[in-house]
């Protein structure tokens, strides 16, 4: 070689053994976790929500489908494939406010908290009240 001239194998520089195998290690312990990670996922994927985390859920994507903002949630049950909700919304606003047409909306979430479905179940006058049985 010349005295200006450099080596390629010089400027190409290798990691040592022992950062190799440092890295192969952990690539190799953070492979053991991931592939345990998979079996807790699929446990994690059947966890169902939390009953307030399910009422929020239910709530937050009624309104986005409908478009109106939900007033409350009247009542959350757990059912066999996730939860099902029932979401009171103000379907139309009038003066006064106790003649506003209101509606309660069923809204089936899965163990997530996803929704699902949705259906109209009701709809009566703000000053309604339900009759006892």
């Amino acid at each position: 070689m010349a005295a200006g001239e450099e080596d390629e194998t010089e400027r190409v520089r290798r990691p040592s053994g022992k950062k190799t195998a440092k890295k192969t290690a952990r690539t190799t312990s953070s492979a053991r976790a991931d592939s345990r990670k998979g079996e807790g996922e699929t446990e994690r994927v059947a966890r169902r929500v939390s009953a307030p985390r399910a009422m929020r859920n239910a709530a937050e994507q009624l309104q986005q489908l409908l478009g109106r903002a939900p007033e409350s949630v009247s009542a959350v049950k757990p059912t066999e494939d996730g939860w099902q909700a029932d979401v009171e919304v103000l379907e139309l606003e009038r003066v006064p406010s106790t003649t506003s047409v209101m509606a309660t909306y069923r809204v089936v979430l899965d163990k997530e908290g996803e929704l699902v479905a949705y259906e109209r179940i009701r709809r009566y006058t703000r000053s309604q009240i339900d009759r006892g049985s």
